[in-house]
Parts: C-alpha cells; sequence; structure tokens
C-alpha cells in the first residue's frame, strides 16, 4: 500500500514537471497563489525565527562557555540558523499554512467532481490547478528563507549580546571567519526544494482525496504529517552532499 502510495505520488509529480512548460502558463493564478503563500506564511515564519535564534544563543553559548570559546558563538549562527534552521523553518510553514490550504482547496474541487469536469472539458487539471500552486511554493520559499535568516541571526546577535553579554566584536568576527556564501546558496537550495516538495504533496494528496469533507480533513492532516517527514529526509541528502563537496 505504502509503495503504490508513493509511485502515484511519483508518477504525478513527473506528470507536473511534464506539463509545466506547455503554455500558456498561468500567471495570474501564479501570482495569486504566490501573494496568498506570503500573506498566510510570512508573518509567523517572522515570530517563529526568533525563539529559534534566541534558543540557538542560548544552549550554544552555554554550551561553548563551559570550554571556554565565547568568541565562536557567532559561528553557530552559521552552522545552525543558517545551513540548517532557516530551510526546516520555511518549509514546515509553508507545509502548515499554505500547504494544508492549497490541498483542501484541490480536495474540495474533487470531491465537488470539478476535477472531473475539467478532464470532461479537455483542461488538464495538473496544468490549470498544480503547476501554479506548485511553482509559487518553489518561488516564494526561498524568499521566506531569506527573512527566516536575517530574523534569527538578529535575534541570536541581540540574545548573545544582551542577554547573555557577549561581545558584539567577537561575535561578529567569528561569523565571518566561518561564514561563506556557498552556506547560504545551499540554504536558498534547500528552501527551494522544500517548497517543491510540499506543493506536490499538498497538491497530491488534495486530489486524491475522497469520503467527502472528511476525506478532506485527513488529507489536510497527512500533508502536513507527510511532508514534514519527507523535508527531514531531504535536508539530510542535501547537508551530507554540502558537506562533502564543499564544506568538508
Amino acid at each position: 500500500m505504502v509503495i503504490e502510495e508513493a509511485g502515484r505520488f511519483v508518477a504525478m509529480s513527473l506528470d507536473t514537471l511534464r506539463v509545466a512548460p506547455r503554455r500558456p502558463f498561468h500567471w495570474r493564478e501564479f501570482v495569486r497563489q504566490a501573494w496568498f503563500i506570503v500573506s498566510v506564511s510570512a508573518l509567523p515564519t517572522a515570530l517563529v525565527a526568533i525563539p529559534f535564534g534566541a534558543v540557538l544563543a542560548l544552549q550554544a553559548g552555554n554550551l561553548i562557555r563551559q570550554f571556554g570559546a565565547q568568541s565562536f558563538t557567532g559561528a553557530t549562527a552559521v552552522l545552525g540558523i543558517v545551513r540548517e534552521a532557516s530551510p526546516v523553518v520555511t518549509a514546515l510553514m509553508i507545509a502548515g499554512a499554505a500547504g494544508s490550504a492549497i490541498c483542501a482547496d484541490l480536495g474540495a474541487r474533487k470531491i465537488r467532481e470539478e476535477i472531473d469536469a475539467l478532464e470532461v472539458l479537455g483542461i488538464d487539471p495538473l496544468h490549470r490547478l498544480v503547476v501554479p500552486r506548485v511553482a509559487a511554493c518553489a518561488f516564494v520559499a526561498p524568499f521566506l528563507n531569506g527573512l527566516v535568516t536575517t530574523v534569527g541571526l538578529v535575534a541570536s546577535y541581540l540574545f548573545n549580546v544582551v542577554a547573555q553579554g557577549g561581545s558584539p566584536g567577537s561575535y561578529l568576527q567569528s561569523f565571518n571567519a566561518l561564514a561563506q556564501l556557498s552556506d547560504l546558496w545551499v540554504a536558498e537550495v534547500k528552501a527551494f526544494a522544500f517548497g517543491l516538495s510540499a506543493g506536490l504533496i499538498a497538491a497530491y494528496k488534495g486530489l486524491s482525496a475522497g469520503g467527502g469533507p472528511k476525506g478532506v480533513g485527513d488529507a489536510v492532516n497527512q500533508t502536513v504529517v507527510f511532508t514534514a517527514m519527507v523535508l527531514f529526509a531531504e535536508n539530510f541528502l542535501i547537508s551530507t552532499v554540502y558537506n562533502q563537496l564543499v564544506a568538508g
């Protein structure tokens, strides 16, 4: 059952990528979906990034203080926030806010037989409905990742300097010593991949929903859970490849 479900998801994903270059591209729907994702995700994402940065500064500060290496607190922000926390937080917020809404919308269309009506009219639901939504998720995710990175680093800096009495110069010096432009690029690649996966999973669960409103609700819950599982696996794979090829 699991293998069959995974096979159907892969087939739908490949079909979506196949029809994506087809003209005309529905720009109006893409812009509307992108704006919707930003409107429901930007503020919660920024608010979640604050405790992430503060907690990382607290735990890292306490740990490295025991080794007498307080001057390397800024370096932990590169490893923790830029490389790992920011893309994961971005993907979780997109899955929880935008992905659930996309799944609910497509699921409602499915149980109302609107998807079948489009197919009868000769309109491909993947090209008309799925492609703009998936493209919007993948497009917005890197920008949200930049927001999380900025807010998280500011929160980490302020918490370390103000609350823990750290040195601003040491924080910035250790940050600059370890930070690489490739760290930001790999974070953006992660965010793009996570946004693409979140959109595809939400679309698949919405189009496969059945059993009335209860089935749509179950599909929304499964969307968030499955997206979280997939993104952690993707995060591990991308981080491993990056550490072997660049950071290592």
